[in-house]
């Protein structure tokens, strides 16, 4: 930090987050004094508070002045918005906390997006509206679950997530009565993440990650808030997670920023979620998060006042190494009745020294204040919506929550509100991160090593990479130059892996990733009126043949199914209903009976593990939105009738398809993704032998279905999936490369000539 003693230290701010960094400084050898203004009451039982408008650029300089302080900590986003930290370098001070133009990084989320799409950092699909016609437009677009985000501070609170179009429209009016605009975006799904990145406009240090709760209700239910709770670490996280951030978005973003004039310097505060589709950023802010900070500094003993200091000078590179408690800290905040409507304020607040007096757990001030008069004169008081937090560091996240609630037991104040569950799901393990190593059925895998991709999801039959580009500049491989592309695109490999009745089976069929990926390419090429997720072929030579690098789109939670004929499970439907997902089909119909007209029947994602479940064009339009039901339906029906057509020239009936759509992130197109027309995904049957009535031979996986519901197999749906015999894994290839060859004219040879896309396509 630096090479005296008694530094003066002014940190601006009232609330919980301004608490915890003054305790922290204050285990700073280093540091001398501590000031805040305006402080809370527990700030003032720690260092002199001062009555400052800390959002007031010339009253925060003047008390600087006044203090003759080394060191100025911006803690709300603000006073930076509103250009303290401006006026406090101008006037000489070191400032820890960004300008008043880097700020806009929180201040503004259309601004964010901007940068973040010139720095190639991965984060949600959105649109800027100013009126109500662009957001309905816009909600039209992503589909349910809407995300209405206001475009400027709002204190943790401007932003809804709904799958109501009508909630959605109506947040969305509000803020642009109120003279501002929305940024709308695509549903993210995943866990989310906080990271704290400290940084002096050039270099940058993470601190340890941690998850907060932004609803005021447990499971997640109720309206937003600045925040209910948080803890630390996240012992779910994939390894190098930390890196990653550092390298695709804290990085990039910094750069970036220095780019346009305007470097960042103090925390930059990650918001993220690690995705089915690898992370994606939900949110940039300009300053340490609250209540996460409560629960980070309550472990790192690297002294605060020194990796400050040394980020305000620009001198991060200095910073010792960050060292960190081996506990688990959990913070559960205590917020006041009626929060975040109105929450009440003035009430006694009791029991905090019988807290405190707990082992491992201390209380952070927000909204609190001492009553200068009246029947509590003198007595701290609830001031705010979030009054305090407990913070308890303990062995783990079982001994951390029993010690944390323990104190929030012992504070007393009336009509005060606060979440059971924080960290709950964790301590049980229920935290579920897409990818990890881990397959759709909880197996362990392992995934093969692709140079110049890093592997991210594993599931029942494909692997996922997104590109680590420091890698790839050493392969050799293709880089494209467009940063767009970069961040979008996603490497998908498919595997032999085989699965039936919802179970990956032990044995692999040789060739088959091969075979569906080189399908699936020249469907695309059929169907080239139809916009597809693929960009390029060109990939590494250990994977070539079954690897294609596609656009990393955003996945509707449907699968477009269109039927020309009745079987399967639409046969077993419409024997019982006379419907087929509420489609009602004329009586009379046999098995195998061609359809008057193709229908299209879509079934809802279950959970993993779980059967996907029929639903109606009603619940489908109720879960993505009108129009973007409707234009799936049509581009369903539109592949079917085409590939129905195709087939049938080369003596193969489409019975039926299953195809999925997402959106791309770049162009906002409904976007053709995943396999399709494969065995896998479709019912093909042979169009000399067709006879309908009875069952249809079929060129898929029916040989090995058949054998798991034969007597021989010994499997009765439960348990371990037994090996396949030999002679059903030779007949169910043969029956994989009779449908290829059929189709494409082409002879298959696994070692041979392969669909070629140079790519990238369109971008």
């Amino acid at each position: 930090m630096c090479h005296f003693p008694g530094v003066k230290v002014l940190v601006l701010g009232p609330g919980g987050r301004e608490h915890a960094i003054i305790r922290a400084l204050l285990a700073d050898p280093e540091v001398e004094q501590v000031h805040c203004a305006p402080g809370n009451a527990g700030i003032a039982q720690l260092v002199p508070v001062h009555a400052v408008d800390a959002d007031d650029p010339a009253a925060a300089t003047a008390l600087a002045r006044e203090l003759a302080v080394d060191l100025v900590v911006v803690g709300p986003e603000a006073p930076l918005v509103a250009g303290v930290a401006d006026a406090l370098r101008e006037a000489g001070f070191l400032v820890f906390g960004p300008s008043r133009a880097a700020a806009r990084l929180e201040g503004s989320k259309a601004f964010a997006k901007e940068v973040m799409a010139s720095a190639g950092v991965p984060t949600a699909m959105a649109r800027v509206a100013t009126t109500e016609e662009e957001a309905a437009d816009a909600l039209d677009t992503f589909g349910a679950p809407y995300v209405v985000k206001d475009d400027g501070l709002a204190a943790g609170k401007g932003v809804v997530v709904t799958a109501d179009r009508a909630e959605a429209l109506e947040h969305a009016a509000a803020c642009f009565a109120a003279g501002g605009s929305v940024v709308i975006e695509e549903f993210l799904d995943g866990p989310e993440v906080s990271l704290f990145v400290l940084t002096d406009g050039s270099r940058v240090i993470p601190l340890s990650p941690a998850q907060d709760f932004k609803r005021i209700h447990d499971d997640d239910e109720g309206p937003n808030t600045g925040g209910m709770g948080a803890y630390t670490p996240l012992p779910w996280l994939p390894q190098g997670f930390v890196e990653e951030v550092v390298e695709r978005v804290a990085r990039p973003t910094v750069d970036e920023m220095r780019r346009r004039g305007t470097p960042f310097v103090g925390v930059l505060y990650c918001g993220l979620a690690v995705t089915t589709r690898g992370l994606r950023v939900i949110e940039f802010n300009a300053r340490f998060g609250d209540p996460e900070t409560q629960a980070v500094l309550a472990r790192l003993t690297t002294p605060l006042g020194r990796l400050l200091h040394a980020a305000a000078a620009g001198r991060l590179d200095e910073a010792e190494r960050l060292r960190w408690r081996p506990e688990t800290a959990v913070a559960v905040v205590v917020a006041a009745q009626d929060y975040p409507d109105s929450p009440r304020k003035g009430d006694p607040i009791g029991g905090l020294e019988d807290a405190e007096a707990l082992e491992g757990v201390h209380v952070v001030h927000a909204g609190t204040a001492v009553a200068p008069e009246g029947e509590h004169a003198g007595r701290i008081v609830s001031a705010g919506g979030r009054v305090l937090a407990v913070v308890a560091l303990g062995a783990d996240l079982d001994d951390a929550r029993e010690r944390a609630y323990r104190g929030v037991a012992l504070v007393a104040l009336e009509g005060s509100q606060h979440r059971t569950d924080i960290a709950l799901k964790a301590a049980r393990g229920l935290v579920t991160v897409p990818g990890a190593g881990m397959s759709e059925q909880g197996t362990v895998t392992t995934p093969p090593e692709i140079p110049g991709w890093r592997h991210i999801y594993s599931g029942k039959v494909r692997e996922l990479y997104v590109p680590d580009e420091s890698r790839l500049r050493a392969t050799g491989v293709a880089i494209y130059d467009d940063a767009e592309y970069r961040a979008g695109s996603v490497l998908v490999l498919a595997t032999d892996r085989i699965s039936a009745f919802d179970e990956i089976l032990p044995t692999e069929i040789p060739d088959k990733g091969k075979i569906l990926t080189q399908l699936s390419l020249w469907w695309f090429e059929q169907l080239a009126a139809v916009p597809n997720h693929v960009l390029s072929t060109d990939v590494h030579e250990s994977v070539r043949g079954r690897a294609v690098v596609c656009k990393n789109l955003s996945m509707f939670p449907v699968e477009c199914i269109a039927r020309g004929y009745l079987t399967g499970s639409g046969l077993k439907d419409y024997r019982e209903t006379g419907e087929v997902c509420g489609i009602e089909l004329p009586p009379g119909l046999v098995d195998g009976s061609r359809l008057a007209e193709p229908i299209f029947t879509p079934t809802g994602k279950a959970e993993v593990g779980e059967h996907d479940l029929p639903i109606t064009f009603q619940e489908m339009a109720d879960g993505v939105g009108h129009a973007v039901a409707d234009r799936l339906r049509e581009l369903t029906l539109e592949i079917y009738t085409a590939a129905e057509r195709i087939a049938r020239e080369r003596g193969i009936i489409v019975a039926d398809t299953k195809v999925e759509f997402g959106l791309d992130s770049y162009r906002g197109a409904i976007t053709l993704g995943d396999e399709v027309l494969t065995p896998d995904s479709s019912r093909f049957w042979d169009a000399e032998t067709y006879e309908p009535g009875k069952a249809q031979p079929s060129f898929d996986k029916q040989y090995v279905r058949d054998w798991l519901r034969s007597d021989e197999s010994g499997w009765n749906g439960a348990g371990p999936v037994p090996p396949l015999p030999e002679q059903v894994v030779e007949r169910t290839r043969a029956r994989y490369v009779e449908a290829f060859e059929r189709l494409t004219g082409r002879t298959f040879d696994p070692d041979g000539s392969f669909f070629e896309v140079a790519g990238p396509l369109e971008y």
